[in-house]
């Protein structure tokens, strides 16, 4: 299993590009990596980017 980028510029770019290339929902994808959702978007959030369920990235 690939490994998450610690930096949260370099992390919303890993989660964009695998919910681009190979994952349907955020569920999926926190699944596959073995972390928390509300984690992940809360840890994202902090770093001042936001989940857009529409088109499926953080921006």
């Amino acid at each position: 299993m690939e490994m998450m980028p610690k930096d949260p510029v370099m992390l919303m770019s890993f989660v964009n590009m695998k919910m681009r290339d190979e994952y349907r929902t955020l569920e999926d994808f926190c699944t596959a990596f073995g972390t928390d959702e509300t984690k992940l978007k809360a840890q994202m959030e902090a770093a001042g980017f936001e989940w857009m369920p529409g088109i499926r990235q953080f921006r």
